[in-house]
């Protein structure tokens, strides 16, 4: 049942009256290994019967534990206070600051090498797993803000960590925020694990539909399309960038780059929008009609196929290819996300501070088709399955955003569940 309360002005805002600011310092203990105790990369084993969490670990606020590290029992012994038990609580203090993990369960003895801290309740009126939550909010991200600020601080030092003051309900409403939230972990958790499941089997379906056959034939790339750009770096820096604007308006268009599009997701609330008087003036690059889209700058490889009806326009880390016939568009898309088509793209990589795809070397590509009616067969299971993946990826951004508004009403005491 939700529960009103009158609230309390505190030193981190309005609270309910009957919650209580506290400090980190008298109500925990916080340890970790001394620096000069530090394991070196060096020590680290593949396998073995110790554990040991490095901070590099830490996966959406918990332990990979299939990706951890091990260590000799002689170092794991090292220390007996930084030996993890259920219901620790690690913040990383080396490198990325502040990252927080949660032991929910220990699959092996494990220790922490001297990049991250651990931090225990002193009293069983705090339950950890709360606390964790508290961490993960936004209490702890202003705090981090206000002893960083004007820094480039790679370091989250015990004396500063220590003043931290974060809220304290009643131990009951403690534990059923937790439990909510827990329940909100979870729901994302399996939607995460249904997701990598479905990629999973759409590597496989594409592995048995994409291998070619005797009679598929061999074209390349170039050969079949009529525009085959991207931008130049002069019309870029003279025309194109003194022109982009943050805020879309009628008299604007989506300037896409490579973050925003995937298969046949394109992001159009882009960072930036172009005028469409400027836009038209180059209008191989124009969005106009259905395209493929070929990142070759930077994240390589990333490949998308544009069939909106809206005008856009393309950043200058993307190839534009618009094609004698559109009607093969689909399938060309399908191939270059295969390993085969991929393998062909990223073989092409130039090292550089960046890394480039070269057009021509994007032309020379050679693409294996089959007869159309089984291009178009291949494409709709694909397609069909990217649609499956896609509405699930919607639904898992729809339980994060969920996940954050509960702890936005949770953590501040303005919805009660006790």
């Amino acid at each position: 049942m939700v529960k009103e309360n009158t609230m309390k002005q505190t030193e981190i805002g309005l609270l309910p009256e009957d919650w209580n600011v506290i400090n980190l310092e008298e109500n925990f203990t916080l340890k970790a290994r001394i620096g000069w105790q530090g394991l070196t990369t060096a020590e680290y084993l593949e396998n073995g019967e110790y554990g040991l969490v490095t901070g590099t670990d830490f996966r959406n606020g918990y332990i990979d534990w299939d990706n951890c590290v091990f260590v000799e029992k002689i170092r794991f012994d090292q220390d007996k206070n930084i030996q993890l038990k259920k219901g620790d609580v690690l913040v990383t203090k080396d490198g990325t600051i502040g990252k927080i993990a949660f032991i929910d369960y220990l699959p092996k003895p494990t220790t922490l090498n001297s990049g991250v801290f651990v931090v225990r309740p002193k009293s069983t009126n705090i339950n950890s797993r709360f606390f964790y939550y508290v961490l993960m909010s936004f209490y702890f991200d202003d705090f981090l803000l206000k002893i960083t600020a004007g820094s480039t601080i790679t370091h989250l030092y015990q004396k500063d960590f220590v003043n931290f003051n974060l809220i304290c309900p009643p131990l009951p409403e403690q534990e059923a925020i937790a439990e909510a939230l827990s329940d909100a972990d979870s729901w994302i958790e399996s939607l995460e694990q249904l997701i990598a499941k479905k990629y999973l089997i759409k590597q496989g379906v594409m592995q048995e539909l994409l291998t070619p056959k005797e009679d598929w034939e061999v074209k390349k790339l170039g050969d079949l399309t009529k525009i085959f750009t991207k931008q130049t770096g002069f019309d870029y820096s003279a025309y194109i960038k003194p022109s982009l604007v943050r805020a879309k308006t009628d008299e604007t268009i989506p300037f896409i780059q490579n973050k925003d599009f995937k298969n046949k997701w394109i992001n159009l609330n882009t960072d930036y929008f172009i005028p469409k008087s400027i836009a038209l003036k180059f209008p191989k690059i124009l969005l106009d009609e259905k395209s493929l889209l070929v990142s070759i700058s930077g994240s390589v490889g990333n490949v998308g196929v544009y069939e909106l009806p809206d005008l856009a326009f393309i950043g200058g880390a993307v190839a534009i290819l618009k094609f004698k016939n559109p009607l093969l568009i689909d399938w060309v898309s399908v191939y270059l996300q295969s390993d085969a088509g991929q393998s062909k793209l990223l073989n092409n990589v130039k090292s550089g501070s960046h890394q480039n795809l070269i057009l021509d070397d994007i032309r020379k590509i050679e693409i294996l088709f089959p007869e159309f009616s089984e291009q178009t067969r291949i494409a709709t299971i694909l397609s069909d399955m990217d649609a499956e993946l896609e509405a699930l990826e919607a639904q898992l951004g729809k339980a994060r955003k969920v996940k954050l508004g509960m702890m936005q009403e949770l953590l501040t005491g303005r919805v009660r569940l006790v």
